[in-house]
């Protein structure tokens, strides 16, 4: 009899610790069950992922050399480089070329142009006077140029002229002061007198009265002869002198 109870009992004690584990589980949230294919589809589309965005920015950095169906690659021009030791117009190895000028001038006449002539027409000197009034400067008499002078010295300068036109130089006609320092007192010499006349061909002694001034230096004056219409004409007479002490 005590052997059938034993058992009883121990089956009473470990239904009552069952209920009391129930009890105590009971409202409490059941543990999730773990989806071992819902993992590996994960770890896959996360691998999958990673490998399109590496071979994405792989394109990017590589541009492709591959022209579209369209576009036709032009062909590059080359050019040959001299080598060193060929020479390209000829001469020594390596020598710069040499440039020449052809100095011979071309003679050849374009078609409708006239050419111009070489020489050059002589420009024409000023006329002197005319076949009536004209005279030439023969040489001086006195104080030949850059004689010197005291200062204040009165003096007389003559020179020796030729009436070269036809004319003769009497009344109206003068040997004329035209330019030069007025220090020396310059005055025209006038033909008055008939001694003092000159017919064409004939040379005479023509002079002016100076003054020397009384600083020192170099004075000059000039004179020409003009016609009793006011026409100058002939050669210009000069006088320098040199005032000193």
């Amino acid at each position: 009899m005590l052997v059938r109870k034993f058992p009883r009992r121990i089956l009473l004690v470990l239904l009552t610790a069952s209920l009391a584990l129930a009890a105590c589980n009971v409202g409490a949230t059941p543990a999730p069950t773990v989806d071992v294919n819902a993992i590996n589809t994960a770890a896959v589309a996360t691998a999958m992922g990673q490998i399109s965005a590496q071979l994405t920015q792989t394109a990017l950095a590589v541009p492709t050399n591959t022209l579209p169906p369209s576009v036709t690659p032009l062909p590059l021009v080359t050019s040959a480089q001299p080598t060193a030791g060929a020479s390209p117009i000829g001469g020594a190895t390596n020598a710069l070329p040499t440039l020449s000028f052809n100095t011979t001038p071309n003679t050849t006449q374009a078609v409708g142009f006239t050419p111009i002539g070489t020489s050059v027409a002589p420009v024409s000197t000023a006329v002197l006077g005319d076949s009536c009034n004209n005279s030439v400067y023969v040489a001086d008499v006195t104080y030949p140029d850059n004689t010197v002078v005291r200062p204040g010295t009165n003096f007389q300068k003559v020179w020796r002229v030729q009436n070269t036109g036809t004319c003769l130089w009497d009344d109206g006609y003068k040997l004329a002061f035209i330019a030069g320092d007025r220090a020396l007192d310059p005055v025209s010499f006038e033909f008055r007198d008939s001694e003092d006349f000159v017919s064409g061909g004939e040379t005479a002694d023509l002079g002016v009265e100076l003054t020397a001034p009384v600083a020192e230096g170099t004075y000059s004056a000039t004179w020409r002869m003009q016609s009793d219409n006011g026409v100058f004409f002939g050669t210009m007479l000069t006088v320098v002198i040199v005032v000193k002490r």
